[in-house]
């Protein structure tokens, strides 16, 4: 029986679609177990039989668990901070110009786009068994740097206390809302969930919970 070979002009990339597959295997298969068992739990033989994969391939990637776990969270990380780069030309003035026009922030919506197609590992990431320091990787990066970037130019270069005070809460506010909508299976749309999160900045106590 023939079988099929790559030649040697086009090995590389053989090689290359073969390490993808075989990391795509090992991300389901992390992702399936912790939300099964919890990361404690797993081992290095699970996430080979759950993949599919022999230790030695797993071994030719990775030193451990947490070194899969890790390269993982870096590669989202990753991402987000491609998207943080941009956040730096939003402004208040921005938000409140889409705001009054009833549309999305378009970066916004970009955003949830993104944590909606990483959804399946952030909610196994972010949930009991998954890893407790990577939330504050994803507020810091996201949150803490989206709030900032919006106040008035002599507290991001100057803050008190209490501004710090301010971004931590609406920075924790806002991996709140990250969360609860990744928990939820990410019913709403992207825009929708932009326009809750600029609506969520701007509501005021006492004023009509609406969108």
């Amino acid at each position: 029986m023939a079988t099929a070979t790559c030649a040697p002009s086009v090995a590389a990339p053989c090689e290359d679609r073969r390490i993808s597959k075989s990391k795509r295997a090992l991300r389901g298969a992390l992702i399936a177990l912790l939300e099964e068992r919890g990361f404690d739990a797993v081992t290095v033989n699970d996430l080979c039989e759950r993949a599919d994969l022999n230790r030695g391939t797993f071994y030719n990637h990775f030193r451990d668990k947490e070194h899969l776990l890790a390269d993982l969270e870096d590669e989202v990380m990753a991402d987000v901070d491609a998207l943080q780069g941009r956040m730096h030309d939003v402004s208040l003035a921005d938000m409140l110009a889409y705001r009054v026009a009833g549309r999305p922030l378009p970066l916004l919506v970009e955003l949830f786009d993104y944590l909606r197609a990483q959804s399946d590992f952030l909610h196994a990431v972010l949930g009991p068994g998954g890893d407790a320091s990577f939330g504050p990787r994803l507020r810091e990066a996201v949150c803490e740097n989206l709030v900032q970037n919006i106040l008035h130019e002599k507290y991001r270069q100057n803050p008190t206390p209490f501004v710090e005070y301010y971004v931590a809460f609406y920075a924790a506010a806002y991996l709140g809302i990250i969360a609860r909508w990744i928990e939820r299976g990410c019913p709403e749309t992207s825009e929708d969930m932009a326009r809750i999160a600029m609506r969520l900045f701007f509501i005021k106590p006492g004023e009509s919970i609406e969108l």
